[in-house]
């Protein structure tokens, strides 16, 4: 029982010892960094990988994530240029550069960060007039990114960006805003009813337009058309009347024909519209012996014979 007794002893400093040593063995994580004081200083910064600090002479500071980090800060009253107060809350987008300088620089460095977000925004809105600061977030947002990335420079945090979540003027500033934003929604709902109405009249005229213009291409073409036709037919009697003459004159008619083809071309022309006709004399003569042979030649067909007549 004796040589039992100061076995466990031993057995518990054992224990201890492996605990402390357990303890002592840190695994650092990807994206992380630990800071390292050895008796009440700072002594190194661990990465990633296998660390073995000693006991009771080192101690771990502060781990520090090295990813990017976002900062939400509640809303904060401004004043502008012009005298207008408005609240305005900011979103900061900060990564950890330095875990020493983080661990050491400044006490509370998130507090310490939105005490300064917001001192620069009130100094830069006081610049700006309310339309200003509506409508120039991209400008606020650069100028504050450069001056707290400068700033914090020495805390190890480096700012990549800097956004405007939102901007709330006064109760009767928004008001007259959304006045003037429906006044310019009617204005320009007008504007394009308008425009649409334009775009119809200038249609139905163009519409119009080409109407008129096939219509007056149909007529066009139906009196071309016409004329081609009369063409035609003018052609063709003259072709006619030229095969007639050219038959004739291979017939070598004689002087008596001629006459009566001419006599049969005035009389064509008396059944005109000609008030007037001057006929030659060669051709009257002609037409009194045309008389004459034609009444001789009408006698025997109708049958009817005259008597002789004694002479007194």
């Amino acid at each position: 029982m004796n040589t039992i007794i100061p076995v466990i002893p031993v057995i518990v400093l054992i224990i201890v010892i492996l605990a402390l040593l357990a303890n002592c063995i840190r695994v650092v994580q990807q994206s992380k960094a630990y800071v390292i004081e050895r008796l009440g200083s700072f002594h190194t910064v661990w990465s990633v990988g296998l660390h073995f600090k000693i006991p009771f002479i080192d101690r771990i500071l502060k781990v520090v994530s090295l990813k990017e980090q976002v900062a939400d800060f509640p809303p904060q009253p401004v004043i502008t240029k012009d005298n207008v107060t408005m609240q305005i809350d900011t979103v900061l987008y900060f990564q950890i550069t330095d875990p020493k300088l983080y661990a050491y620089g400044v006490e509370n460095p998130m507090n310490a960060i939105e005490n300064l977000t917001a001192t620069t925004l009130r100094n830069i809105i006081g610049e700006l007039e309310l339309d200003q600061s509506l409508t120039s977030r991209d400008i606020i947002n650069a100028r504050m990114r450069s001056i707290l990335d400068e700033a914090t420079d020495p805390w190890g945090i480096k700012v990549n960006r800097v956004e405007l979540k939102n901007i709330l003027p006064p109760k009767d500033i928004q008001n007259a805003m959304e006045k003037q934003m429906r006044a310019e929604r009617e204005r320009r709902e007008a504007i394009l009813q308008a425009e649409g109405q334009k775009q119809s009249q200038i249609l139905v005229a163009e519409g119009d337009k080409a109407s008129r213009i096939l219509r007056a291409d149909g007529d066009k073409q139906a009196r071309i058309m016409q004329a081609e036709a009369e063409a035609t037919a003018i052609l063709r009697v003259n072709e006619a009347v030229a095969t007639s003459l050219k038959l004739l004159n291979e017939a070598n008619p004689a002087d008596s024909v001629i006459k009566i083809k001419a006599l049969e071309a005035f009389q064509a022309a008396a059944n005109g519209k000609a008030t007037k006709i001057i006929i030659p004399s060669e051709i009257q003569g002609l037409a009194g012996l045309a008389e004459g042979i034609v009444e001789t030649v009408k006698r025997p067909e109708t049958g009817s014979k005259t008597p002789p007549q004694s002479k007194p």
